[in-house]
């Protein structure tokens, strides 16, 4: 085609500029191949500038994936070979103008050439090869010499692109590292150490002192053309004598050059087995040059040999300090060497002692000066932190040196440095680093990762959490301007589960201090961001507050005058926001006696109307609206829509966009074809669930059906009667008040009750706070053809095969809902959808059939046609139910799409978790735990056992929970490894224990459950009141004549059986199912215990799907 012919006639410069600016912006690529040929053609030419020839070689370089193919790489290395032997010429081929072409070239072949498949490319490879070798072949040539190390360094990007490349002409690089004494030696050096490194990695058996293969003609090896050889053994005598000469020449490199060549060769030292003193002795001077380059160096070659550095940590901790305090360095060298102490003594895990009298001994040369920068100032505060803590871990070992040398000291003698943080803006730098130094002094020794209870308590007394409470309520009566950021310090604590507790401490401090000091005037609108805190905090009592808020009314009802202007409609406003606040974190018995009081004051004598009204309506809520429905009435405003309309007023913004209406027609049937499926199926379809009506209890609350009552309220004003959940009859207080008579309890009941309450105590009371969650994982996926037909989405016509031709749905979002007491299932969002393609099969049946196998087996075609989608579950109640699913979403043409998809069934096991673990029980105890606990709980679930009434608190500290058990049994006819296997498979997470030998084996030999308690005598469980037969342990056997012998049957059983299977199963929000299967060869008796009789209904099912399908 004469489109990929070069043009006949020249290109100017100005044509030359314009043409490369065409192509990268993509307005000319269709003679790719030809715009090349021209730009190498050009570079050749003596009448263009040589800035122009620079740009076409950068252009090439940048460009070359679209601009080269294999034909071109034999013309531009004969271009190069044309330049680099042409005589330097300052108007042809200056020696930069050659350097920058040697390296365009090498990265032009880097980028182009995958493989040596073709002919052509290797013939090319070794060609640009052959010509860098004879230039770099001239050692000690003086005008060329920085031709020669740019040679050199692109020889080894082409031996780092093809490792072992150059490995058969080796030792002419070594002869060529020997004579070279000019500073292109570097490049030379490291060459040579760049093939000795591959030689080493690939093992490829070549002598090193060799140099039998001529240096040119260059031929490619075998090993490079052909497949990857087999590893052979290495030469280590002549690898270490080349490590040896290596080594003797340091003082060539520059920094950045001896970087480079550390990096090298330490995988040659390893893989050599050399000592790692060798390297020590060699570069551990480095240490004390001022180049941070070389510092960094030695610290890592301390990294990778720990032993080989023993004893020489003081003096690298040092010299880092040294570096650290020399005020004319520079800054940033200086910043680095405390970030390194900061990691040298955190790589220093292994030695804890050693550490911290390390830290402790240099902890008066982490002090900060008045005039070091900011950075430098926060680094080394950071190391003050750290070295409170090694203080404070050693307070009971060293006493001297405590009481010289205490965290308070440090804390007060670091802070000096930032001290006037307090007088200058809240968003200054200054204060930032001053509020950082608080936080690391605090919760230095309380990592995010582990749950140490023992260092909270330790934190919790110690004097530096005084020293700092003091110094907050002391800058917030003095310094007002700070108090956004103290409470941005608290918000940081309330924020983190592990630290939140430490929050909360700081608020109390501020509630028990701050608020008597405070002074009753206008100026009192600075703490209300304080206030607005601690009134969101339940555990603490809002009388303080009450009281402030009530003198703040009073003081602005009396000094309201013609000049008091928005003052007072402000801060009446603000005030009414504290307590609404208050109502939606509080119980109403708490609030009632002051807050109510308050209101009626504002009602009564406020001067602004808005605030009366506002505050009247507040009055009535708390009056009339109980506790529960009134936050749920004060929360509706936080449950508008996210997504705020712009700020921008440009009518550009403001310009609706045209949308196609919603068509319920089209929405009707999109169940058809969109399909919500979950990922594992159920093993019972459940088709009903068990609900209990209110039999006959009148207006009672739901909650004690539940199981879960409030326990006794703690109010501040002892205002009884008013409840914040529901009213209370006066049979309930008669029950509640009658005594329980005493009870005798031995040591084994007492052991398993407090079993039960640390238990109980870890279960949320989900009226209170968050639930525990159950996830449903489902895939959300839709077909094409109806979804095209019904849409009218049509594919593009060039490309029907495409992606393109695939109809896709943006924004979707569904919605769930359900009649079961799951509470309020949140909604998920799915940005971009791809429709699945036409499946390629004759017959319908099949399609159908093969895609239910994918959904029963969890596998999908592909899964970039399916969305993930997740339903979470808050459970009121552990019972199968249905989900019902609706979709919002938009087609690729503008339709909104509507509709309800088929609902996703709830089976009783997705109500089945494992139980939860307090947070004081190590790892190691979790299966002796969950043992004792099955104990107790089968205890307690007993319908003849010696619990009586006995409640258990739940975590939160405001609800109870009692325990009414019932009973069942099961048997299954199936033989003992059916049983085994399906219980391995389905409920290996819930076994607790399993007792009895043969039992023992079999299932330990399976390698599925691991982490329980394995017993090989089999317990005593005769005391089952479920079967017939003060003495029975076996299943109930019919006798067919009147002579057969019951002990006889009785002896057969239980020489058959094999042991049991204890399961424990949670179900939320707070019961559990028991499951203790007494296995034997034909046959299996599962006995189960439950605090929950409703889900007796559905394990039954469970059991049989489980077993016996």
């Amino acid at each position: 085609m004469s489109g990929d012919r070069p043009p006949s006639k020249p290109l100017s410069a100005q044509e030359w500029e314009s043409l490369i600016e065409d192509f990268q912006h993509g307005r000319d690529t269709s003679a790719s191949s030809s715009v090349a040929d021209l730009a190498i053609s050009s570079v050749l030419r003596r009448d263009l500038p040589l800035p122009l020839k620079h740009s076409l070689l950068v252009f090439l370089e940048e460009s070359a994936d679209a601009l080269f193919g294999p034909h071109l790489l034999g013309r531009l290395v004969e271009a190069l070979r044309s330049v680099v032997q042409s005589p330097p010429d300052p108007a042809f081929a200056t020696y930069a103008l050659k350097e920058q072409m040697m390296v365009s070239t090498t990265a032009i072949f880097v980028t182009v050439v995958d493989g040596f498949e073709e002919e052509r490319c290797a013939r090319d490879v070794a060609s640009l090869v052959e010509l860098l070798l004879a230039i770099v072949n001239r050692p000690n040539h003086g005008p060329d010499r920085q031709t020669r190390a740019m040679a050199c360094e692109c020889l080894r990007q082409l031996e780092r692109n093809w490792p072992c490349l150059l490995a058969e002409i080796v030792g002419h690089l070594w002869s060529l590292c020997q004579s070279e004494r000019t500073h292109a030696s570097q490049s030379y050096h490291l060459l040579f150490t760049q093939v000795i490194r591959d030689i080493v990695t690939c093992k490829v058996d070549v002598s090193i002192l060799n140099t039998s293969v001529p240096l040119v003609p260059f031929n490619l090896p075998q090993w490079v053309l052909g497949p990857t050889r087999e590893a052979s053994a290495l030469n280590y005598k002549e690898l270490r004598r080349a490590m040896a000469f290596l080594l003797e020449w340091p003082q060539v490199f520059t920094p950045c050059g001896m970087m480079e060549f550390l990096h090298l060769i330490i995988p040659v030292a390893v893989a050599l087995e050399l000592q790692a003193s060798m390297l020590k002795v060699q570069f551990f001077s480095m240490i004390y040059s001022y180049d941070p380059v070389l510092c960094h160096m030695v610290l890592m070659l301390y990294s990778r040999f720990l032993d080989a550095f023993d004893g020489q940590e003081r003096q690298i901790a040092r010299r880092l300090v040294s570096v650290s305090w020399e005020a004319q360095g520079h800054p940033v060298f200086r910043i680095l060497a405390l970030h390194w102490l900061l990691g040298f003594f955190s790589g220093m895990s292994n030695r804890v002692v050693e550490r911290k009298n390390m830290v402790i001994d240099m902890a008066s040369s982490f002090y900060p000066t008045v005039f070091d920068p900011l950075a430098v100032k926060a680094l080394k505060l950071d190391l003050l932190a750290l070295c409170s803590l090694c203080l404070e871990s050693q307070k009971s070992e060293h006493v001297s040196q405590a009481d010289s040398l205490s965290v308070v000291n440090l804390f007060k003698d670091g802070l000096v440095s930032v001290s006037a943080f307090k007088w200058m803006p809240p968003w200054s730098t200054e204060t930032a680093v001053a509020f950082h130094t608080f936080y690391k002094f605090l919760i230095g020794s309380l990592a995010h990762s582990e749950d140490d209870s023992i260092k909270s308590k330790m934190l919790m007394d110690s004097t530096i959490l005084r020293l700092l409470q003091g110094m907050i309520v002391e800058m917030t009566m003095e310094f007002q301007q700070l108090v956004p950021t103290i409470v941005s310090f608290i918000n940081r604590f309330l924020g983190c589960n592990k630290h939140c507790w430490l929050g909360e401490r700081l608020l109390q401090t501020l509630d028990e201090h701050l608020l008597p000091k405070v002074s009753v005037d206008y100026k009192l609108v600075a703490y209300f961001a304080i206030f607005d805190k601690i009134a969101e905090n339940v555990a603490i009592p809002p009388r303080g507050l009450l009281e402030v808020l009530s003198n703040l009314v009073v003081f602005l009802v009396k000094n309201h005058g013609p000049d008091t202007g928005l003052r007072s409609w402000s801060q009446g406003i603000k005030v009414l926001g504290i307590c609404r606040t208050m109502m939606m974190h509080h119980h109403s018995s708490r609030l009632f006696l002051r807050l109510s009081r308050l209101l009626a004051f504002t009602c009564l004598y406020f001067p602004d109307l808005e605030v009366r009204d506002n505050a009247r309506i507040y009055l009535r809520m708390l009056v009339c609206v109980p506790g529960k429905k009134l936050r749920e009435l004060l929360k509706l405003g936080e449950m508008l829509p996210t997504m705020a309309p712009s700020g921008e007023s440009d009518t550009f913004f403001n310009v609706q966009i045209p949308r196609l209406s919603h068509d319920p027609r089209k929405s009707r049937n999109i169940s058809a074809y969109v399909h919500l499926e979950r990922v594992v199926p159920l093993l019972v379809k459940q088709s009903w669930s068990l609900a209990l009506a209110n039999l006959g209890f009148g207006n009672a609350n739901a909650d004690s059906v539940k199981g879960i009552i409030d326990s006794e309220p703690k109010s501040d004003d002892a205002v009884i009667g008013i409840a914040s959940d529901g009213p209370i009859s006066s049979e309930s207080l008669n029950v509640e008040r009658q005594l329980e008579p005493l009870r005798v309890m031995d040591a084994k009941i007492s052991e398993m009750l407090g079993n039960l309450r640390r238990h109980f105590s870890s279960i949320p009371d989900f009226r209170h706070m968050p639930g525990i969650k159950v996830k449903i994982l489902c895939s959300l996926r839709f077909e094409s053809d109806p979804f095209s037909r019904t849409w009218g989405f049509s594919p593009p016509s060039d490309n029907p095969n495409a992606a393109d031709a695939l109809p896709a749905i943006y924004a979707t979002v569904l919605r769930f809902s359900s009649s079961a007491p799951y509470g309020s299932i949140p909604l998920y969002r799915i940005p971009f959808l791809l429709g699945e393609p036409p499946k390629k099969s004759d017959s319908s049946v099949h399609k159908v059939n093969s895609d239910i196998h994918a959904i029963e087996n969890g596998a999908h075609e592909d899964d970039s046609f399916r969305a993930s989608v997740t339903i979470e579950l808050e459970p009121l109640e552990p019972t199968p139910g249905m989900v019902d699913v609706f979709l919002e979403t938009n087609s690729g043409n503008g339709h909104i799409i509507r509709g309800q998809l088929h609902g996703i069934s709830v089976g009783i096991e997705d109500m089945f978790l494992k139980a939860i673990i307090p947070s004081d029980i190590p790892d190691t105890s979790v299966p002796l735990y969950y043992s004792d606990l099955f104990t107790s709980l089968w205890e307690a679930c007993d319908g003849t056992s010696s619990f009586g009434r006995e409640t258990f608190p739940l975590k939160g500290g405001k609800g109870v929970a009692a325990i009414s058990g019932t009973r069942s049994v099961k048997l299954l006819e199936v033989s003992a490894s059916s049983v085994i296997q399906s219980t391995e498979r389905y409920l290996a997470p819930f076994v607790v224990k399993v007792t009895g030998e043969p039992l023992s084996d079999i299932v330990k030999d399976s390698g599925v459950m691991k982490d329980i308690i394995w017993k090989d005598s089999v317990p005593d469980i005769s005391d089952d009141a479920t079967l017939a037969g003060a003495n029975f342990e076996g299943p109930l056997q019919l006798k067919y004549t009147d002579a057969e012998d019951d002990m006889e049957t009785y002896a057969n059983y239980t020489s058959r059986n094999m042991g049991c299977i204890h399961i424990l199963i949670f179900l939320p929000p707070r019961y559990h199912l028991l499951l203790q299967m007494e296995v034997s060869d034909a046959s299996t008796l599962v006995r189960i215990r439950t605090d929950h009789w409703p889900c007796l209904a559905y394990i039954d099912d469970y059991l049989e799907a489980l077993y016996l399908a």
